[in-house]
């Protein structure tokens, strides 16, 4: 099916992609896309891209990497987020500065990388992010209904952990020696009611609300408002006091509710890396609407390092482009804000694991890294604005 999109962009990225290498940090702009080619994490190489369609970027995303505590004894690894905002930027803004300083915190606290930290580094950023929604609440109380996924990968001492709320996902790409393939395998749960073990969940979780997840314009959302079931945020779905007035009357619910309809609770999972392990996809379902999790392996696998995330990213907006019977030269002359009406925020972030490093001890140092997922330069003193009514989208 990407067949001639492959050869289109093997075509565009040949031997002559050396002059897209970039080593600086900061990453590069074009238009709407940013994206940083290629650079070195502990345990490998990464690369990275976003592109803006919202009219203020929604997805925020870090590469951080070296010390995941302030102690000098470590453990030391690479943590990869992806934090897909809804409603506005606000709650993946604040996930980008807090998560990984409250994980560096708890890691700090137990001397050691473990599922506990990450839960309670979740936690501490949902809490925190409460805090804000209610100081905030009487001046922009709009604030309640913004939320966000977050998705987060840490490599730790040979042991990768994998965290999720919400739709986006991570896929591995293994290598199988016997036939040479490099196949997909998903890493992370998925909280998205369009499926229907999500909706059972939901189901089991409020039996007394036969209501709970509704098909609304042949999409399954919970009380008909959102697709996700878990997120940082959206705290009109999780504590009633702030489900009335003056909350816009579309995000409140007729009923008042007596527990969480939502949930802040992260699904984790621990693998050990093994020398097959070739490379990890981390996205945001903006890239999973347009591409199976076996054709981004594909792509990754048959094509060069550099410029990797900058790939599937174009790959996807090519493909964004024929659903709606457009050109893609045409989709790119489209602005920012009107560009959401044709495909989501994209951020996709493609990291490749290096055996010898990845088998190092969680106490060996490494050059430390910090790198954050860009979008257009626009400046904001504060909160994004509440004042006209901010329409949920797929997530």
């Amino acid at each position: 099916m990407l067949s001639r999109l492959m050869n289109f962009l093997t075509a565009c990225w040949g031997p002559t992609s050396e002059r897209y290498v970039h080593s600086d940090t900061a990453g590069r702009q074009d238009g709407l896309l940013w994206y940083k080619d290629t650079g070195q994490h502990m345990n490998g190489e990464f690369s990275m891209a976003v592109v803006q369609a919202n009219n203020l970027l929604e997805d925020q995303s870090q590469v951080e990497s070296g010390p995941l505590s302030t102690l000098e004894s470590g453990p030391y690894g690479t943590f990869i987020g992806i934090y897909d905002g809804h409603g506005g930027p606000e709650t993946s803004r604040y996930i980008n500065d807090q998560l990984f300083q409250h994980l560096k915190r708890f890691a700090s606290e137990q001397q050691s990388m473990s599922v506990d930290v990450i839960k309670k580094a979740y936690q501490a950023t949902e809490e925190g992010f409460f805090s804000i929604v209610s100081k905030q609440w009487p001046m922009k109380p709009q604030i309640a209904a913004v939320g966000s996924c977050c998705l987060v990968g840490v490599i730790c001492g040979g042991t990768l952990y994998i965290a999720n709320l919400g739709d986006s996902r991570a896929v591995l790409g293994k290598l199988v020696k016997a036939t040479g393939e490099v196949i997909a395998i998903q890493l992370s749960s998925e909280h998205n009611v369009g499926i229907e073990a999500v909706r059972q969940e939901m189901h089991s979780m409020h039996p007394e609300d036969s209501h709970i997840v509704v098909l609304k314009h042949n999409v399954w959302r919970v009380k008909g408002l959102i697709q996700i079931s878990r997120s940082i945020g959206d705290v009109y779905l999780k504590k009633a006091e702030f489900n009335r007035e003056p909350l816009y009357a579309k995000f409140r619910l007729r009923e008042p509710f007596k527990k969480p309809i939502l949930s802040s609770d992260p699904s984790i999972s621990v693998h050990e890396l093994q020398p097959d392990d070739q490379f990890l996809i981390f996205a945001s379902d903006g890239l999973w609407e347009h591409l199976t999790n076996q054709e981004a392996v594909d792509i990754v696998q048959n094509h060069p390092r550099s410029g990797s995330a900058r790939r599937l990213v174009k790959v996807a907006l090519h493909e964004a482009a024929k659903k709606r019977e457009m050109r893609y030269s045409d989709l790119k002359k489209i602005d920012r804000g009107v560009r959401r009406h044709f495909h989501d925020d994209i951020t996709v972030i493609v990291v490749y694991l290096d055996t010898n490093l990845v088998s190092r001890a969680s106490s060996v140092k490494g050059p430390s890294l910090s790198v954050r997922g860009g979008g257009v330069n626009i400046r904001v003193k504060t909160l994004a604005p509440c004042g006209t009514p901010v329409e949920l989208n797929t997530t």
